[in-house]
């Protein structure tokens, strides 16, 4: 799983493989490049509309975005559905979100913190006993990533080697897409490694804290993960075109294509890959969702909706390591701005999307983008601007990308 961040550049390393490529212009070729649509009944935004073209300007095939603010919502898309047509993204189409189930998966563990299920502070082993954790690892370690934990899709040793893991990039993953993976195979192969650092000690984003999440809430309600999610989150706020992936590998109803492309023999070939299996990045993720799903979730956490008031007050304290808390991360978009609250994800290629909010839920921004990725992930210099661009037109009232 690749993070597409808006963090500090100190930690910009860490996230740095989501990016677009240029090669969306090329082989749009020929193909007119619409301008930005709003949906139907919904406000004409010229400084959103703006925001949103440059995604497509920029190399990407397509984008849609949702905002909710003070002059009520708006939503809109640009670029194209999929490559050779015309026909835009949906404003609400489904797409794979990657990490942005992590703040699902660690609002499903809180809830069982407030029903005294599961100690925060205890000791992941006392829940897992089976799997041989470190006693010194907390729950609340797995949710804030500072367990220590090797990164099943890989991660760096101390000295900065790259120790592979599942692949999870690149052609090796493109022939392997469909694999199904069992959480606790992913979580064994983790573990089968040594710590990165001392429990509790640092903060490094680690797709194995949440799959262990996964494994904890299934063991203490004794049923399995997607139906807790279903039952405690999505059922009751309405999201209905939310769904924990698990196997599926198809997105349901309008959605738009990512692609991948790579070199073979000397020739260049792209490949739709709209399609594929996320069991993989299990609780870590593995979601499909929309824009609309996605505000409301927004909206309905931060408002206090989901979780006692200590709680959501424990998830939105950032550790300064990377400024993430429980699920989430906290970012400052500067003067004028105020504090955000926000998590984004991709799953391996070809799609992106981030989520927003206000600390009182009643501002957000939610989008998804689509992209012609390769094992380079394009020239990264630009996604973080154009994220950063568009959150600040939302939260700051400026018109321009800065």
């Amino acid at each position: 799983m690749r993070e597409v961040p808006t963090r500090p550049a100190a930690r910009r390393r860490a996230f740095r493989r989501v990016a677009v490529t240029a090669l969306a212009s090329v082989l749009l070729a020929g193909t007119a490049m619409p301008g930005v649509a709003a949906a139907d009944g919904e406000q004409d935004r010229s400084e959103l509309r703006q925001a949103t073209q440059a995604f497509v300007d920029a190399g990407f095939t397509g984008v849609q975005v949702r905002v909710r603010d003070e002059r009520g919502e708006w939503a809109g898309s640009a670029g194209v559905r999929k490559l050779g047509q015309s026909a835009k993204p949906s404003t609400n189409g489904t797409f794979w979100t990657g990490s942005i189930i992590k703040p699902v998966t660690a609002t499903v563990a809180l809830q069982l913190v407030a029903e005294d299920r599961i100690g925060l502070d205890a000791p992941v082993a006392g829940y897992l006993p089976g799997l041989g954790l470190d006693r010194r690892i907390t729950v609340r370690m797995l949710l804030e990533h500072t367990s220590g934990l090797f990164n099943y899709t890989g991660d760096f040793d101390p000295d900065g080697t790259w120790v592979p893991g599942i692949s999870a990039s690149g052609k090796e993953w493109l022939n392997d897409r469909f694999r199904h993976y069992r959480p606790e195979e992913l979580v064994r192969l983790a573990l089968s490694k040594p710590l990165r650092f001392e429990p509790g000690t640092d903060q490094r984003y680690a797709n194995t804290n949440y799959t262990l999440a996964l494994l904890l809430i299934e063991k203490v309600t004794g049923r399995p993960y997607a139906e807790e999610v279903e039952r405690r989150i999505l059922r009751p706020l309405k999201m209905r075109s939310t769904i924990v992936a698990g196997d599926r590998t198809r997105l349901p109803g309008p959605h738009a294509h990512g692609y991948y492309r790579y070199e073979e023999a000397g020739q260049e070939k792209t490949v739709d890959i709209s399609r594929q299996n996320l069991s993989l990045l299990a609780g870590a993720g593995d979601l499909i969702s929309t824009t609309r799903d996605l505000q409301t979730f927004a909206s309905a956490l931060n408002g206090g909706r989901l979780l006692p008031a200590s709680l959501l007050a424990e998830m939105r304290k950032p550790n300064p390591a990377m400024g993430y808390g429980l699920g989430l991360f906290v970012q400052d978009l500067g003067p004028n701005c105020g504090t955000v609250y926000q998590h984004n994800g991709s799953p391996p290629h070809g799609y992106g999307a981030f989520m927003y909010s206000s600390a009182d839920g009643k501002k957000t921004l939610t989008a998804s983008a689509t992209w012609v990725d390769d094992i380079t992930r394009g020239p990264a210099k630009d996604y973080e601007k154009l994220v950063n661009g568009l959150a600040k037109t939302v939260f700051c009232g400026e018109r321009t990308a800065t």
